[in-house]
Parts: structure tokens; C-alpha cells; sequence
């Protein structure tokens, strides 16, 4: 799977089931070269109400399930 085809997918929380956002990067380990996080631009619900950043950070543990649509994490904010 390339990076293109994950920034297609919508990111939702489980634990709500609200749309996070989309991806925008990705966050690799540079002695390694694994993947470690997507970096998710929020979705606007998110910006205004949790804080003034426009990303956020998912950790690699934190996805639940990438879908042919979606891309499922568990995440508390």
C-alpha cells in the first residue's frame, strides 16, 4: 500500500466513531526506516473544540483497522 492510497481513507475513532480527519504524512523511525505514526490533519469538529493545532499524531498501535474506506484508531481525547 503506498502512502496515496492512505490519505484517501477517512480516519474515525472507535471509541466515538468521529472522524478524526485525513492523513497528511507520516512519521518513519530514521535508524530503522519503520513506520511509526500517521500525522492526521483534523477534521474541523476536532480543531475547534480540542485545541488551536490542525494535526494530530497516531501512533502505529493506536490503528485499529485499515479499511478499504477508513482507516479505524483508538484514540481518547
Amino acid at each position: 500500500m503506498r502512502l496515496s492510497d492512505l490519505q484517501n481513507k477517512d480516519v474515525v475513532n472507535i471509541i466515538d466513531g468521529k472522524l478524526v480527519g485525513n492523513i497528511i504524512d507520516i512519521m518513519i523511525n530514521s535508524s530503522n526506516g519503520i513506520m511509526e505514526s500517521l500525522i492526521i490533519e483534523k477534521s474541523k469538529f476536532f480543531v475547534s473544540l480540542f485545541s488551536n493545532k490542525n494535526e494530530i499524531e497516531i501512533k502505529w498501535n493506536q490503528i485499529e483497522k485499515i479499511g478499504e474506506d477508513v482507516i479505524l484508531v483508538r484514540i481518547n481525547l
